[in-house]
């Protein structure tokens, strides 16, 4: 009997060590570092590239998965009455099972083509007398986040190429190989992903993000491009631009404001994610020297002030990761809500308690003055890291209602207003 109690202290002693040795192992496990600033990084990146160097302050911090096949019928129904928007608006389920859905462009028969963040999709959304139909047209893509529709073509922006689909919606079941019409551009997957603003003289925007969390990136990135579809002729319009997925044209100006996302892994709480706008050719934004405007980055300021850099117009918060956005024309929301920006907040990764996961409303004049922000739709973020979903995109529909895209849960919403 006594050895037997003897055997079983043993067992338990050896079962405590065993568990202090592995919490130890784990607490000496050395912080994640990458040696990003050399072109085999850039052209070969890890698997975890996006994670940059750790801290001991946040270390082990990584973005979610979302779920894989989307949020079900009873979920978005469930999720939908826990959204919180202001007095007279209200939110409906507009299509489902549109998986990873980004940037979202009107075809002008009233077909809603959407993009794809990892899958390789383009979706085409039908209204069949009020029943939605969702198409997959093209498949197998290099991150088609990016997309447009112009004179009666579909743009997909696939990473590194700018493919034209002409006739697109007269072809939905057959739109070809394409035409690619643009090419100059980096084939890094690492912040390649792009997203797509038309001017009025149907010239593109189009922002190119660096290969890395932080670091002096190659030439050809942190920029910001306005390219010519029909001649493949581009200007550079701003450096110093870190991870724009989300931009519009002024109606008032003319002008392109885009959002920013700054880097990680300097704390929970800074450095801000940005709102910009640019107001004359050749800008530089600060990346990697300066980040929100007056914050030099402690590795890469390199004797930089931030003086010498554009400052945002707005501050939206860190870790927010602001990405489609939208200038309100429609008619259907209150009238104070005319030419304000809209936009599309995913959500935090690099912070312990997430922020983000909604639509911010900011009021600012064609100058860029007098800007004031404010919550406009929120509810998709539950405790302190709860995503019930992730706002993706903005787009107007022609009722002057808005659709946002949801890339966790695949699904796009109608937001409308009623007196």
């Amino acid at each position: 009997m006594k050895s037997a109690f003897n055997r079983s202290i043993l067992a338990l002693a050896a079962i405590l060590f065993v568990a202090g040795a592995s919490q130890a192992s784990a607490q000496q496990k050395p912080l994640k570092k990458y040696e990003s600033g050399t072109k085999d990084f850039w052209t070969h990146p890890p698997d975890d590239w996006f994670l940059g160097d750790e801290t001991e302050a946040q270390k082990g911090l990584a973005p979610p998965s979302g779920p894989p096949t989307g949020a079900s019928e009873a979920e978005l129904a469930a999720m939908m009455k826990k959204i919180k928007l202001p007095a007279g608006f209200n939110i409906e389920v507009y299509a489902s099972n549109v998986l990873a859905a980004r940037q979202m462009a009107w075809g002008d028969k009233g077909t809603l083509f959407v993009g794809s963040f990892g899958l390789g999709n383009v979706y085409a959304i039908k209204d069949n007398g009020g029943k939605r139909e969702v198409k997959t047209i093209l498949k197998g893509l290099n991150m088609p986040t990016g997309l447009a529709f112009l004179d009666g073509s579909l743009y997909v922006i696939a990473t590194d190429k700018l493919i034209k689909y002409e006739n697109a919606e007269a072809n939905l079941d057959n739109l070809g190989a394409g035409k690619v019409v643009y090419d100059d551009m980096p084939p890094y997957a690492a912040h390649g992903w792009k997203y797509i603003a038309v001017d009025k003289d149907g010239w593109f925007y189009l922002p190119f993000g660096p290969p890395f969390n932080i670091g002096l990136p190659p030439t050809s990135v942190s920029q910001i491009r306005r390219v010519d579809p029909k001649t493949g002729n581009a200007e550079l319009v701003a450096l110093g631009v870190r991870n724009s997925v989300g931009g519009d044209v002024d109606p008032r100006s003319g002008k392109y404001w885009f959002t920013e996302n700054a880097r990680d892994w300097m704390s929970d709480d800074i450095p801000s994610d940005k709102l910009n706008m640019i107001s004359r050719m050749g800008e530089h934004f600060g990346y990697p020297y300066c980040h929100q405007g007056d914050l030099p980055d402690p590795k890469f300021a390199m004797g930089h002030k931030c003086t010498e850099f554009t400052p945002p117009v707005v501050k939206l918060g860190a870790h927010v990761a602001p990405l489609g956005m939208k200038f309100y024309t429609g008619d259907q929301f209150p009238a104070e809500y005319k030419n304000n920006i809209l936009i599309a907040e995913h959500g935090s990764w690099n912070r312990h308690k997430y922020q983000g996961a909604r639509i911010k409303r900011v009021i600012v004049d064609a100058d860029g003055k007098n800007a004031k922000s404010e919550i406009f739709a929120s509810g998709w973020l539950e405790g302190d890291a709860g995503y019930l979903g992730r706002p993706a995109d903005i787009v107007l529909a022609k009722d002057g209602s808005i659709l946002v895209a949801d890339d966790w849960a695949g699904a796009i919403y109608r937001i409308s207003y009623k007196k």
